[in-house]
């Protein structure tokens, strides 16, 4: 009898009922039916990634004039400007949009401050309107790089589909080795995730990832979030048809 691998390396492990260690696995129960205590115990591991689904973009306003009416005059213009551009270039609704105004005194002239925030669920959309407010805008209106996330419900499913992913791999393993010895594979008897981790996205040059000229694509590839799961999962063995012994068989 081989010595048992460590833990570690263990591939899958046909466990037999008690006070029948040293018989063959697939002789007990052979024919049908499920004898009590004869399971394989697997594990099961995957991996998955998911792009943010969401992108902020802020774009901040200033003026400063003599006269306070100008200077919330001259804010409040562009301000309508960037929403127009949202909704009608990047089909946001006002629910996406959010402004907050700062207005202050600096020696004889009124400061005007302010900043709006659109998120955008259609990335192709949100390049179209940055690019449009570059270009229409003056050098006065600081558009800032999108900020990409994931909504709670993408990380939720993506959290579900590798959990299920691990599952699906250890009931492919547990057939497989159960079609070694013979037998079936029949219903779970215990799933159990062991270990998840999850983790960002990151770049070739870590230096890269605060820089201002970071391309589009990097931002994306530094914002993807990555899942892995790890299971444990035993299932009970049924009995399947005896195989030939080998002085039966015709071989050519």
């Amino acid at each position: 009898m081989p010595l048992p691998l460590p833990p570690a390396r263990v591939f899958a492990e046909l466990a037999g009922p008690p006070g029948r260690e040293s018989e063959p696995p697939g002789v007990a129960g052979v024919g049908g039916g499920c004898a009590p205590g004869r399971e394989v115990h697997v594990s099961g591991s995957a991996e998955l990634s998911a792009r943010p689904d969401r992108a902020k973009v802020s774009v901040h306003f200033r003026s400063r004039k003599g006269e306070a009416g100008a200077a919330r005059s001259s804010v409040a213009r562009r301000l309508d400007y960037v929403a127009q551009a949202a909704r009608q270039r990047g089909a946001v609704s006002e629910d996406n949009v959010t402004v907050t105004k700062h207005f202050s005194r600096i020696d004889n002239a009124y400061n005007m401050e302010a900043e709006v925030c659109i998120t955008f669920s259609d990335f192709g959309k949100m390049q179209d309107v940055c690019n449009f407010l570059v270009e229409k805008l003056d050098s006065s209106v600081i558009i800032n790089p999108p900020h990409f996330y994931h909504t709670m419900e993408t990380i939720d499913v993506l959290r579900r589909q590798v959990c299920l992913a691990a599952v699906a791999s250890a009931q492919q393993k547990a057939q497989e080795v159960c079609g070694l010895f013979g037998q079936s594979l029949g219903k779970p008897l215990l799933i159990r995730e062991e270990d998840v981790k999850e983790w960002d996205g990151h770049l070739e040059n870590p230096s890269a990832s605060s820089s201002e000229s970071q391309s589009l694509q990097q931002r994306l590839q530094s914002a993807t979030i990555f899942v892995s799961s790890r299971i444990f999962a035993v299932f009970e063995i049924k009995g399947g048809k005896k195989r030939k012994h080998p002085s039966l068989l015709n071989v050519h």
